[in-house]
């Protein structure tokens, strides 16, 4: 089981790594959180602080910084060192939901959500991963999704971004467990945050916020190399994979 005492998170203030600071904090962990937007940062960081009855700020901490811009990478990741010393984890939470018909007719669209939602997380894996692999232990997450696991006309960009992160969690998994350090690839399904405001959010396959971060540290805590939450996504998604290409391309999914 890994510890989670010293946790840094990159996209703080989304709604899911939001849940899982929440219930960090309510442990009595060390948190330094890290988010772009800086009046949230300080209002996430100041109910962290009363949850985990932090008043003076000793143990949670924060620096407002784009995690999405591979140019914050270097001093996020020092001042999270120097502020937790040793990590026991990083949680890499942040993404955006691109206009699937603003990619169809823009490389600029196209090539934006591929670096927000992929290539930006890879640059952060690339910068941290030889620090957990020098201090022997810990465990790396990142938030990809199901929408990953096969290209579908209704987000394949995103997707793409999506399937290119966990291949590379995948290469990277390999390279460090002779290290002792566990990556962990996370796949959310339907998640009810503003990302996905809009669609229709009824149903039993959408999930809370809260809901997907219990099934979060879960995972980091025992090192799944890839956890689908809610669990049941796992099934949907070996379906879906399986549908022979010349049926599925007939689906309007």
């Amino acid at each position: 089981m890994n510890p989670l005492n010293n946790v840094v998170i990159f996209g703080a203030t989304s709604a899911i790594a939001s849940a899982v600071a929440r219930r960090l904090a309510s442990s009595g962990a060390r948190l330094f959180c890290v988010a772009r937007n800086p009046e949230r940062l300080e209002s996430l960081l100041a109910d962290l602080r009363v949850r985990g009855d932090d008043a003076a700020g000793e143990r949670i901490r924060g620096l407002a910084a784009d995690p999405a811009d591979p140019a914050t990478h270097a001093d996020a990741w020092a001042a999270a060192r120097e502020h937790l010393g040793e990590v026991d984890a990083a949680l890499l939470a942040w993404g955006s939901l691109p206009d699937p018909a603003a990619c169809h007719d823009s490389v600029e669209a196209t090539e934006e959500a591929l670096r927000i939602n992929g290539t930006s997380a890879v640059a952060l894996l690339t910068r941290i991963a030889p620090d957990f692999e020098a201090q022997g232990h810990g465990v790396i997450g990142a938030i990809g999704s199901v929408a990953g696991d096969r290209g579908r006309q209704s987000n394949y960009v995103y997707g793409t971004a999506k399937g290119m992160l966990a291949t590379f969690l995948q290469g990277l998994r390999h390279r460090l467990a002779p290290a002792g350090v566990d990556v962990v690839t996370i796949k959310p399904g339907f998640v009810r945050t503003p990302m996905t405001e809009g669609f229709n959010r009824a149903g039993a396959l959408w999930a809370e916020p809260d809901r997907v971060a219990g099934g979060i540290l879960r995972a980091l805590r025992r090192g799944h190399a890839v956890a689908y939450v809610p669990w049941f996504w796992r099934i949907i998604m070996l379906i879906i994979r399986n549908f022979p290409d010349w049926l599925f391309r007939h689906l309007r999914l």
